[in-house]
């Protein structure tokens, strides 16, 4: 009889949960520090992120900075964008940083090949999206022509943004009316060549890298630049094995990755109207992040055991079918609690391995794919991946403390995911971050977080969550969802007892 009472109170569900939710936290074991630049974004010439995003032009009725929405300038310096990848994307490999500068009534124009065949008519040009970058207060990442561009073009390219003096390009800079340098530090030498940016094999692109990355640099009046290398889509290790391998470790600084969560690349589904089955595939998918993460450094530490190499995760997020009636080129997507799930597990993810992964992007910043802003004429709206990038900026530049999560399972179908998320920090300040996600869409969570080295005093919290997984906010009601203050955790002594709604967002502080 005891033995049989012992077996149902282990197995009750509500006691299975409580037992099961543990975070320890070690806030006296940090040791790397989370970089800044995880926390980037990336705009690319594809519908309306560049022009109707953040362009509007000069003469615009909609107030601008030189052509810039006021609004969105405003909206990423408090989301505190690190940096920000430019042109492209598959843009990037057809285009010609030449045809962006000087006088635009006289620039050329061009056909996006890739995005729609629309015309491009060059009016944002390197100018403008440096400009751009000093105004929101980002790094700029600036994404070089490998695939029909030319060694020449490329390192004129970086004595153009760089250089002080003595060359033809620093010349033409001043001419087109910039004295001072922008000193650009982020490179990509090619954008997805194993498909669109070439279609090349590794062994072909390693020395192709080699070439472009010998001449990015006079040797003169050079700053160090950080050359990241065209990576791996997914789960191709031996694309990494390769650049790893055969590229020289000092004319590299950086190795890409990109993973979408995607459900199927032939039925995305809706971003709105989806079921629970595909929410799981897509949470599956993101939560693969941890996988991809830690088998690509694994090659990385073997060839690089000191870490000096980063790997930059410089396309992220969901990818859905497009909204009804819209261009189906231009990939404009609502953007739901489900994605906010998203960006929450990924950022997480990122922070437990940040001393390798030291840059990311998520795709894309305004009106396409997983957006924090979408625009509407004069009309701006921040959506829910917005919002927790905003609560975890609090994350940048802090020392990653140490967490062991033990976690119950989000089950469905037969299949299950582990719940709860987390990762955790410490500011130049002392104060601690710990950023928790529950992905369940079901049911709420409780965990008690154990805290070592530390007390927690002064607990505060904010929470970002809503009735459905398919809720969005809209031009009509923008403010449907965004953060509130959170209370619902108790303190006792070194340890937090919290429960997290279902599908939701908590940052606590103390």
């Amino acid at each position: 009889m005891i033995k049989k009472l012992f077996l149902l109170i282990c197995l009750s569900p509500a006691l299975q949960t409580a037992a099961q939710n543990h975070l320890i936290l070690n806030a006296d074991q940090g040791r790397d520090t989370i970089n800044p630049r995880i926390y980037g974004h990336f705009a690319e010439h594809l519908g309306r992120c560049v022009y109707g995003g953040f362009y509007v032009g000069e003469n615009a009725a909609i107030p601008n900075r030189a052509g810039i929405r006021e609004d969105v300038i405003q909206a990423l310096k408090k989301l505190k964008v690190s940096n920000l990848r430019w042109p492209g994307g598959c843009f990037a490999d057809t285009y010609h940083w030449k045809d962006g500068i000087g006088p635009k009534d006289k620039r050329p124009t061009m056909k996006n090949v890739w995005w729609g065949g629309t015309t491009e008519d060059n009016s944002f040009g390197t100018h403008d999206f440096l400009n751009l970058c000093e105004a929101i207060g980002a790094e700029p990442y600036l994404a070089g022509n490998v695939g029909s561009g030319t060694v020449q073009e490329l390192s004129d390219w970086v004595k153009y943004t760089n250089h002080e003096s003595g060359s033809p390009m620093t010349d033409l800079r001043k001419a087109n009316g910039r004295v001072k340098p922008w000193k650009a530090k982020i490179w990509g030498v090619g954008n997805e060549v194993w498909g669109c940016g070439g279609n090349m094999r590794p062994e072909y692109y390693a020395n192709i890298y080699r070439q472009y990355a010998t001449f990015m640099s006079d040797g003169v009046n050079s700053e160090q630049l950080f050359r990241v290398a065209s990576g791996a889509n997914s789960s191709d290790y031996n694309w990494t094995e390769v650049l790893m391998r055969d590229i020289p470790h000092n004319m590299l600084e950086g190795v890409a990755l990109h993973h979408y969560s995607v459900i199927d690349w032939n039925n995305k589904g809706s971003a709105t109207a989806f079921t629970e089955a595909q929410y799981f595939k897509t949470m599956k998918e993101a939560l693969r992040m941890e996988e991809l993460v830690t088998r690509h450094v694994t090659i990385m530490d073997k060839y690089d055991p000191g870490k000096k190499i980063a790997l930059v995760v410089d396309e992220w997020g969901g990818w859905y079918d497009v909204e009804p009636g819209t261009n189906p080129a231009f990939l404009y997507q609502q953007n739901t609690m489900r994605d906010a799930m998203i960006a929450g597990v990924t950022l997480n993810t990122f922070h437990r391995h940040c001393d390798r992964v030291r840059v990311a992007n998520l795709a894309q910043t305004i009106n396409v794919l997983q957006a924090v802003i979408l625009t509407e004429g004069e009309k701006m709206v921040l959506t829910p991946t917005y919002h927790v990038m905003e609560m975890y900026n609090v994350h940048q530049g802090a020392l990653m403390l140490p967490v062991d999560v033990r976690t119950d399972n989000y089950r469905f179908d037969n299949q299950q995911l582990p719940a709860v998320s987390a990762s955790a920090s410490r500011d130049k300040n002392g104060k601690i971050h710990i950023s928790l996600v529950n992905i369940d869409p079901n049911k709420p969570q409780e965990i008690r977080i154990t805290i070592h080295g530390a007390q927690a005093k002064e607990v505060s919290g904010r929470i970002l969550e809503s009735t459905k997984l398919q809720d969005f906010n809209t031009f009509e009601q923008p403010e449907k969802i965004k953060p509130k203050s959170f209370s619902n955790f108790n303190v006792q002594q070194n340890e937090l007892k919290v429960i997290l709604p279902a599908h939701s967002v908590v940052v606590l502080e103390f």
